[in-house]
C-alpha cells in the first residue's frame, strides 16, 4: 500500500512538472529538487538531459529552433558586450547562420525578374550549385555575356516577409518580457531591437552592399596589396547583387600559401596592417574578417569579400580609441579610463574609481606582468566585461573593432604563432595622438568653436528683441509641464468630490427636517407618520454617508 502511494505521488509529480514546462515555468523545475523527477528520456538534447545544460546554453538552443532571423539577432547581440553578460555572448558566438539552399529554378527565376531579361540573354553560364547559402540569400557563379566571371548574390524567396514577421514577434516579445529581461541586466531591449531592425533591413537591400563595395574600392585604390571585387551596379537591385568573381585561398590555408612561394609572416603582417589602416586611418572598415571573407591570391594580394557588415568611426572616435590603446600599451590605467569615458556615448557612471581599478587590474594581468600567452582575445574579453560591469554606453562600432582585432589575431597566429598584435597597433596610436594635437587639427577645432560662439553672439540680439517684442505685445506664451504632481492633484480632486457630496448630504438633511415641520396631509406620510419626502431625503442622506465613508481614494 505504501509503495502504491509513492508510485502515484511520483506519477503526479511528473504530471505537474510536464504542466509547468508546458506553460513555461522551467525555472521552477530546474532550480528546485523537482529536477530529479524530470522524465529524462522525453527531455534531452544531444543525448544529454536538458537540465544538465546551463541557462545560457538553453537560451542558445531555443534561438536555434526559432529560426534564421532569431539566429541573426543573437549573432548581432554577440557583438554587444555592453548589454549582454559574457556567458551569453560566448553561447551566441556558437550560432551558425546555415540553412538549406533554395532550388536553382527559383534562383534563376529571381535573376530573370530582377534583370528583366531571359537568363540566356544575361549570362552564358550559370552554376546550378550555390557557392554558399544563408538565411537572407545564396551565391551562384555565372559568366556575363561580356565574358566577365561574376557571382550572383540572390535573395531568398520570401526573405523580407519572413524577417518582417519575425521582427514583429520580437517587438511583441520584448513588450511583454521587458521587466524580466531588465532583471538579467539588459537595460535597453527596445533600443537593441531597433538597432537590429535597421541592420537586417539594410541587409535585405543589396544596393547598400554594392555601394559599400564602391566606397571601399575608391578608398583603397592606391593600395597595391589589396584587391576589392568590382560591383556591377547596372545589374544590381535590392534582391540581386552582381559582382566580380575572385579566386584565391583562405588566408589561413598555410599549405597553399607556402606552395605559392609566399612568406607566411609577411602575409600575416600585410593582413593585419590592412585592417589597422582601415580602422585608424580611414575610419571605415570591413567588420567581418573571418577567414572565409579574407582570401590570398598567388601574387600575394589580399582579397576582401562580403561587405554586408561595415564599421564606421568618426575622427574623434579614432582619436579616443588610439589614445586608449596607446595608454594600454604604456600600462596607464588612468589614461585608459579617461579615454574610454570620452569614447562612451554616456559617461554618467556610478563609481569612476571602480572603472579605473578594473582597468588597472587588466593592465597588471595582460600588459605589466603578462606572459607571451596573453592574447588580444583575452584582453578584449576582459575589457568587454569591464564595460558591461560599469554600464558604459560605448558605440557599437568600437565592439566591432575589438571583435575584428581578436579575429585578426587568431588569423595571424595561424601564420605566425608568436606575432603580438598590441605592439603593431601602438605606432598607429602614436601617429593619431600627434595628429590630434597638430596645428591643422587644433586650428580646425578652434575655427569650429569660434564659429559656434560667433553664431551665438550674432543671433542673440535678434532672439532677445523677439522675446521683448512678444512680451510687450502680450503674445509671449510659456508652456509649463508639471511632472510628479499627479498624486497631489488626485488628492485635491478627491477632496473636492467629498466636499460636494457632504454639501448634498447637508442640503438633504436640512430640507428633510424643514418638511417635517410642514402641515403635510396624512395620505402623504408613511406608517411612522413621517412625510414621504422627508423619509426619501433622510434615506438618500444615509446612502450618501455610507458611500462617503467607504469610498476608495485615488492613488494616482
Amino acid at each position: 500500500m505504501l509503495f502504491s502511494t509513492k508510485v502515484k505521488n511520483f506519477q503526479r509529480i511528473q504530471e505537474i512538472i510536464k504542466i509547468l514546462l508546458k506553460y513555461g515555468f522551467e525555472d521552477v523545475v530546474s532550480n528546485t529538487s523537482l529536477s530529479r523527477f524530470v522524465p529524462i528520456d522525453d527531455w534531452k538534447r544531444d543525448n544529454k538531459p536538458v537540465l544538465k545544460f546551463s541557462r545560457s546554453e538553453r537560451i542558445r538552443m531555443v534561438i536555434e529552433e526559432l529560426g534564421p532571423t532569431f539566429v541573426k539577432f543573437a549573432q548581432t547581440l554577440s557583438n554587444r558586450p555592453d548589454v549582454l553578460p559574457q556567458d551569453l555572448i560566448e553561447e551566441f558566438q556558437k550560432l551558425q547562420d546555415s540553412v538549406a539552399p533554395f532550388s536553382e529554378i527559383e534562383a534563376m527565376a529571381i535573376v530573370e525578374k530582377e534583370t528583366g531579361m531571359n537568363l540566356n540573354d544575361f549570362v552564358t553560364f550559370f552554376d546550378n550549385k550555390p557557392l554558399g547559402a544563408a538565411s537572407i540569400g545564396q551565391v551562384h557563379r555565372a559568366r556575363l555575356k561580356t565574358g566577365q566571371d561574376v557571382v550572383l548574390k540572390i535573395q531568398r524567396p520570401g526573405a523580407r516577409e519572413q524577417v518582417e514577421t519575425d521582427l514583429r514577434l520580437l517587438r511583441e516579445f520584448i513588450k511583454h518580457t521587458g521587466s524580466f529581461i531588465n532583471k538579467y541586466g539588459i537595460l535597453n531591449p527596445e533600443e537593441i531591437i531597433q538597432t537590429f531592425e535597421e541592420s537586417i533591413i539594410n541587409e535585405l537591400d543589396y544596393t547598400i552592399e554594392a555601394k559599400n563595395i564602391v566606397q571601399f574600392r575608391v578608398a583603397n585604390k592606391n593600395n597595391p596589396k589589396l584587391h576589392i571585387p568590382y560591383a556591377h551596379l547596372e545589374y544590381t537591385t535590392k534582391k540581386l547583387l552582381v559582382m566580380e568573381y575572385v579566386s584565391g585561398c583562405k588566408i589561413t590555408d598555410k599549405r597553399t600559401i607556402e606552395s605559392w612561394g609566399l612568406d607566411l609572416k609577411q602575409v600575416a603582417l600585410d593582413g593585419l596592417h590592412l585592417y589597422l589602416d582601415q580602422i585608424f586611418n580611414q575610419g571605415y572598415f570591413h567588420a567581418d574578417p573571418h577567414p572565409g571573407n579574407v582570401l590570398i591570391r598567388p601574387d600575394g594580394k589580399i582579397i576582401l569579400i562580403d561587405f554586408g557588415m561595415i564599421g564606421r568611426l568618426t575622427k574623434y572616435q579614432r582619436f579616443g580609441l588610439a589614445n586608449f590603446l596607446t595608454s594600454m600599451g604604456q600600462g596607464d590605467a588612468r589614461g585608459m579610463a579617461m579615454h574610454l569615458r570620452r569614447i562612451a556615448k554616456e559617461t554618467d557612471i556610478d563609481d569612476p574609481r571602480r572603472l579605473e581599478q578594473d582597468l588597472n587590474e587588466l593592465v597588471d594581468k595582460f600588459v605589466v606582468h603578462s606572459s607571451n600567452d596573453a592574447s588580444m582575445a583575452d584582453i578584449t574579453g576582459t575589457l568587454q566585461e569591464i564595460i558591461y560591469r560599469n554600464r558604459l554606453a560605448v558605440p557599437g562600432s568600437i565592439f566591432m573593432i575589438l571583435r575584428a582585432l581578436a579575429i585578426l589575431e587568431g588569423i595571424c597566429n595561424v601564420l605566425w604563432p608568436t606575432l603580438e598584435v598590441l605592439p603593431e597597433i601602438e605606432p598607429y596610436g602614436i601617429r593619431l595622438s600627434k595628429e590630434q594635437f597638430s596645428f591643422k587639427n587644433l586650428s580646425s577645432d578652434f575655427y569650429y568653436s569660434f564659429y559656434q560662439v560667433s553664431s551665438l553672439f550674432y543671433n542673440l540680439p535678434m532672439e532677445v528683441r523677439y522675446i521683448l517684442k512678444k512680451t510687450r505685445t502680450g503674445k509671449l506664451v510659456i508652456n509649463f509641464e508639471h511632472k510628479g504632481l499627479e498624486p497631489l492633484i488626485n488628492q485635491f480632486k478627491d477632496a473636492a468630490s467629498n466636499l460636494n457630496i457632504a454639501l448634498v448630504i447637508l442640503a438633504l438633511l436640512i430640507s428633510s427636517s424643514i418638511v417635517m415641520t410642514a402641515p403635510i396631509p396624512y395620505t402623504m406620510r408613511n406608517s411612522l407618520g413621517m412625510p414621504m419626502v422627508s423619509a426619501i431625503g433622510y434615506g438618500l442622506s444615509v446612502v450618501l454617508m455610507i458611500y462617503l465613508t467607504f469610498k476608495p481614494n485615488k492613488k494616482k
